[in-house]
């Protein structure tokens, strides 16, 4: 006899994986050992602020476009579980922040959370609810705690974010934490004029996959006039040229994580990302379409790699290498999210600080 859904456990956990996928090097750390470090460097730097005088900038993370987010992969992933499956349904909607559907036959229904709870395991920042609402409807939604989670691990991401991208512009004394539930507080001991400094945030990363033309020479491109619809673009390291489309087959918007990774065998560094769910759709209809051709991973119109398909990639997760170093992935896979970031950041304040007034 199959329970109903309403009389089993509601809280679900919900898995999203990538492949090969290693945790950040600031997560390498215990958490306290963490905390102790943050601690330490955030007391330096507002002693220097009190000294030398500074910025102070406040940043808001974006919360709504966070949980609309979370929403539309559930409702990816609870569509991929059902066709998967072979499980019959209909009126998949997402609806008043959770995911509604029906599924006539009970055992379909039963397949179904099996299926979630088997994708996941100890991710309670990825929790859902399950309730069944009768004559086969179905709601999915994240549990309020899962919500505040994830906006918990999207402020560390953000500041993670911050913290690299501030070094990349060669600023490396700064402290960045969080203050409240959703904002984050920056200080910059010397740094007096802080536009600069949001000018840098306030720029998204353009993060794009364009097809390779090998119809001549990237070189003869170069030198001449590329076919119409391409550009030639330099690579991110070796600097050689590039020829291909202007147009973007996907982009930012269709990635969902990225992360520094190790390669099986070599372990070399590489930097895996995932798709949301309709990017996994349409990489999956590029790859089909394009075995055997490049296609060129680009970061602000540079190419960062750009690998043969050998093979159809159905499942949404993508590992690319190009001769990295762990911090030139940790770096790349930083802006590869601050280019699809969900929670982007809104500015609430910046004010520069006094020499010897406390910050």
């Amino acid at each position: 006899m199959t329970t109903p859904l309403r009389d089993r456990a509601t809280r679900l956990i919900l898995a999203f994986a990538l492949a090969s996928m290693i945790v950040l090097p600031r997560a390498a750390l215990a958490d306290s050992q963490l905390d102790k470090m943050h601690a330490k460097l955030a007391a330096f730097v507002i002693d220097k602020m009190e000294k030398l005088g500074g910025s102070r900038i406040i940043y808001k993370v974006d919360g709504d476009a966070l949980r609309e987010s979370v929403v539309t992969d559930l409702r990816d992933d609870v569509y991929k579980a059902l066709h998967d499956g072979h499980i019959a349904f209909s009126n998949l909607a997402i609806r008043d922040g959770g995911v509604d559907v029906k599924i006539a036959d009970a055992k379909a229904r039963d397949q179904l959370a099996r299926k979630l709870a088997a994708a996941a395991d100890g991710l309670p920042s990825h929790a859902i609810s399950v309730t069944d609402g009768g004559d086969g409807a179905v709601r999915l939604a994240p549990t309020d705690a899962a919500s505040a989670a994830r906006l918990h691990e999207l402020v560390e991401e953000s500041i993670a974010m911050i913290e690299q991208r501030l070094k990349d512009a060669g600023i490396k004394l700064v402290s960045a934490v969080p203050e409240g539930t959703d904002r984050i507080r920056i200080f910059l001991p010397g740094v007096t004029d802080p536009e600069p400094i949001t000018a840098i945030f306030a720029r998204r990363v353009k993060v794009s996959l364009r097809q390779v033309d090998v119809s001549m020479p990237p070189e003869q491109a170069q030198s001449g006039k590329p076919p119409e619809g391409t550009e030639v673009l330099l690579g991110f390291k070796d600097k050689r040229p590039y020829l291909v489309a202007k147009e973007s087959t996907l982009d930012g918007e269709d990635i969902s994580d990225a992360a520094p990774s190790f390669a099986p065998g070599t372990k070399d560094p590489v930097v895996s990302f995932r798709f949301n769910g309709r990017g996994t759709r349409r990489f999956a209809h590029l790859t089909e379409e394009n075995i055997g051709k490049p296609i060129a991973i680009a970061l602000d119109d540079t190419v960062i790699s750009a690998p043969v398909i050998r093979e159809p990639i159905t499942g949404g997760s993508v590992q690319i290498s190009g001769n990295f170093t762990l911090e030139e992935a940790n770096s790349v896979a930083m802006q590869l999210r601050a280019g699809s970031l969900p929670g982007h950041l809104t500015l609430v304040e910046q004010q520069v600080v006094q020499p010897g007034v406390k910050p």
